[in-house]
């Protein structure tokens, strides 16, 4: 596992302890980050890594040019893992948070991010939940199986990869202003 393109291309990645989690592929993360290419602007983007497990999307994310990226797992050797390979490719650790939390639950707080990447265990069925709390323009989703879209939600792509099928969706709020009670991105930032 290495990062693909940017400031780190070909840095190496590291998995979490223990086991558990399962990396996107390589080959998956180049071409998911060929689709948002056409879909958004990186640079200077406030992204989020829900499920982060090693990190590997976000950082790819960071390597091309986000701002920031905020970093949400409820494993501490995920958490771990995120740190480390953070550091270990060079990227400014000022320009993430690293949060260890319920991905549900630490979305009933406002936070708007113009990308939101999802890689939860294949086992996660809270879909419709988890886009209904969430705040961002473009959103990639990781599953086994088909995922519940809700109405206004537009899918840009569905697409298998072996064993994974990538969902990219765009909110219904996209155009919209973020919730008045949030801080911006630029205040949040800092590993934690």
């Amino acid at each position: 596992m290495r990062v693909i393109a940017g400031h780190s291309r070909g840095r190496p990645l590291r998995a979490p302890a223990g086991g558990t989690t399962r990396p996107t592929a390589d080959r998956v993360r180049e071409s998911i980050f060929n689709v948002l290419g056409s879909l958004l602007d990186l640079e200077g983007a406030d992204v989020a890594d829900l499920f982060a497990g090693s990190g590997a999307m976000g950082i790819e994310a960071l390597s091309r040019g986000a701002a920031s990226v905020t970093f949400v797992d409820s494993s501490l050797p995920a958490v771990r893992a995120v740190k480390a390979n953070v550091t270990g490719t060079g990227l400014d650790p000022a320009r993430t948070h690293v949060v260890r939390s319920d991905v549900l639950g630490w979305l009933l707080r406002p936070h708007r991010f113009d990308l939101a990447l999802c890689d939860p265990p294949y086992a996660f069925d809270a879909w419709e939940q988890l886009l209904g709390r969430l705040h961002a323009g473009v959103v990639v989703m990781e599953s086994d199986r088909d995922v519940p879209v809700p109405v206004g939600w537009e899918i840009i792509r569905n697409k298998r990869y072996g064993g994974t099928l990538v969902t990219v969706v765009r909110s219904p709020q996209s155009h919209q202003a973020p919730p008045s009670d949030q801080a911006p991105q630029s205040q949040q930032r800092g590993t934690s």
